[in-house]
């Protein structure tokens, strides 16, 4: 079965960087796509941004452009989420998530992490 686990969050001041990991397991095709996302209480997941495998292909979300930046290591099973100039805004749940579709955006994930808490402090 698909396994995902987020690590790296926690408490960060404004304008400060976190760096999220999304340790993979539970597959072996190539035709895949890992994701990043959001939710806050009381609000709609929302999608950050994602990387497909068979290409390389990387996806962001407006809110994520410019300050967010997705990459994976194969050889560790691991995606990250590099995440600069914090803003209060970004605080929520932060979840990766495993698309078997390879989707560009990932839309069509469909196995999820834990999530993990990103505060970001004024």
């Amino acid at each position: 079965e698909v396994h995902l686990v987020e690590s790296g969050g926690g408490l960060v001041q404004a304008g400060g960087s976190l760096t999220l990991s999304c340790a993979t397991s539970g597959f072996t095709f190539d035709d895949y796509a890992i994701g990043w996302f959001r939710q806050d209480p009381g609000k709609e997941r929302e999608g950050l941004s994602c990387i497909r495998n068979v290409d390389g292909n990387t996806w962001y979300a407006d809110s994520a452009k410019g300050r967010f930046t997705i990459s994976s290591d194969n050889a560790k099973n691991t995606v990250y989420l590099q995440m600069n100039i914090l803003r209060p805004e970004d605080t929520a749940i932060y979840y990766c998530a495993y698309d078997a579709y390879g989707s560009s955006d990932c839309e069509m994930a469909g196995s999820w992490g834990q999530g993990i808490q990103v505060t970001v402090s004024s």
